[in-house]
């Protein structure tokens, strides 16, 4: 108990003198921008890569310029024939057409695969789990993750989580919402009607109790 007050009070002398800080300061930096997923609904999903995945292309009849390659931190990728070709946000069929777009201008009818390795994706479309998660992080989304297979990847609650108090963060139509989400009926009290879909870019914010 001792320990959970020094924590609190601790908690509140820092947020006092990062607010005197923020008021003697420059002009805050804009937020940053969230972007929204195109998996609008779990039947929907496709991977999209990302910087860090390994992309195989194979073109048909060309083993000279087929090749694996890693995606930079840019979201791009450098061939042997095209140094600059962006692949971060694309399925691998996209990836498959453009490169045969570009291609074009070298080969006659190149006929294109594309498949991936790693599979770290973009960004936007991990799923972000902060505050009192037992190992707060970012998970890659996997098509039908639910809330329940989340918080087993984050080892679930801590000892001070108010996980009825938790929010999930989700971009819908531009817009930023919010909805209440039960961590502690589904994993302490074993109710499996709080399990609910996730998606890509979701963002989890589990709070921490005062009591």
């Amino acid at each position: 108990m001792e320990y959970r007050l020094f924590k609190n009070l601790k908690y509140l002398v820092v947020t006092c003198i990062i607010y005197v800080i923020s008021g003697c300061s420059s002009p805050s930096l804009p937020p940053a921008t969230i972007h929204q997923s195109k998996t609008v609904d779990v039947n929907s999903y496709k991977y999209l890569i990302g910087a860090g995945d390994t992309v195989n292309i194979f073109v048909w009849r060309n083993p000279e310029v087929s090749g694996t390659f890693k995606v930079r931190p840019d979201g791009m990728i450098t061939t042997s024939l095209v140094e600059d070709i962006p692949v971060s946000g694309k399925t691998p069929t996209e990836l498959a057409r453009t490169i045969e777009e570009i291609l074009s201008k070298y080969l006659r009818d190149p006929v294109v695969t594309v498949t991936v390795n790693d599979f770290v994706g973009p960004f936007g479309e991990q799923i972000r789990v902060i505050g009192e998660a037992a190992q707060p992080q970012a998970v890659n989304y996997v098509q039908h993750m639910t809330l329940l297979d989340v918080m087993i990847q984050v080892g679930g609650l801590t000892e001070f989580a108010d996980g009825n108090g938790a929010v999930l963060v989700r971009i819908e139509n531009g817009k930023q919402k919010q909805y209440t989400i039960l961590i502690e009926d589904l994993i302490k009290n074993g109710k499996i009607s709080a399990n609910v879909d996730v998606l890509p870019g979701d963002i989890i914010v589990i709070p921490e109790t005062w009591f």
